[in-house]
């Protein structure tokens, strides 16, 4: 739902957008953005700072079950991790749970209205599809990240020394048995089927209402089957809020250039696909009466 002053945004949007081009009879807008098309950095922070400040709670929210959870079925002396003996059943309980949170984020009156990204690399394809303005997508960006840091924090105040434990190690994602080389072509993969996913999924009116249980159910076999490859990321913010924590950089590069690498990809894919047709929305969940600060298609799903 767009309020009079939000309308008006839109619309100015949607005037500098670019032209529309057409291909084969059918008239389509251009698809990306001009660089710094709407508004101005201090023009955002002041019409979108709800937003943001949304982002901020869902990566922290996010974070801060990750490191609950793997504490729990890490620590040597966890109830948890002494009764559950097998590595893929503790695997599959972490992305169970995760899987679960991500849902429960996305199907929010928070991800509702914000959109649900709680990830830089799905912010910035969405940025190059044309469906977030410049300063926002940059914006969301600093956002996640900082919700990363601070749901870490939340966690480190909670569980102070269990944390810090070396079995835990505040939830940091690490390559897997077979090197950097495989974690990052794993990130790439596991990033690139979750895009496409979500942009397949949101842009079909008969799967739109279940883009969140998707995300889901993908975050939850990852955890289970691919985490053992390059630790299960898929989020450069989530993992850059571990590694802050724990002072541990190695194979840092794996964790932002993989997921935004496979991301954009499947975004390039979605529009050939579609021949040039950009998604409705940025939303995750875009069926709903929470306002909308990105740019919508001229048709709707």
């Amino acid at each position: 739902m767009l309020t009079p002053s939000r309308w008006r945004l839109q619309q100015t949007v949607n005037e500098i957008a670019g032209p529309e081009i057409t291909t084969g009879g059918q008239k389509r807008q251009h698809l990306a953005l001009p660089r710094f098309a709407g508004l101005t950095a201090i023009a955002s922070l002041h019409h979108h700072w709800p937003e943001y400040v949304m982002e901020v709670g869902e990566v922290g929210c996010y974070v801060f079950v990750a490191c609950v959870v793997a504490t729990l079925l890490q620590h040597p002396e966890s109830i948890v991790r002494q009764s559950i003996s097998s590595g893929i059943a503790r695997r599959a309980l972490m992305g169970l749970t995760m899987g679960t949170t991500a849902i429960a984020i996305v199907m929010s009156p928070w991800g509702k209205r914000s959109g649900g990204h709680f990830n830089p690399a799905i912010t910035l394809t969405f940025y190059r599809l044309g469906k977030v303005e410049f300063w926002d997508a940059w914006l969301y960006i600093a956002a996640q990240f900082l919700g990363a840091i601070s749901g870490v924090t939340l966690a480190r105040i909670a569980l102070p020394d269990a944390l810090a434990n070396h079995a835990v190690r505040y939830a940091v994602t690490v390559p897997g048995m077979y090197g950097s080389a495989v974690a990052f072509a794993a990130e790439v993969a596991i990033s690139f089927i979750l895009m496409i996913t979500v942009l397949f999924a949101a842009n079909r009116k008969i799967l739109a209402p279940y883009t969140a249980y998707f995300v889901g159910t993908l975050i939850a076999m990852y955890y289970t089957f691919e985490a053992p490859l390059s630790g299960m990321s898929t989020n450069p913010a989530r993992t850059f809020g571990s590694a802050f924590h724990a002072n541990y950089w190695h194979a840092l590069w794996i964790y932002f250039i993989g997921p935004s690498l496979g991301m954009l990809a499947a975004g390039e894919l979605f529009l050939r696909v579609r021949r040039g047709d950009a998604p409705y929305c940025a939303k995750l969940h875009h069926a709903n009466s929470e306002p909308c600060i990105f740019r919508h298609a001229q048709r709707k799903v």
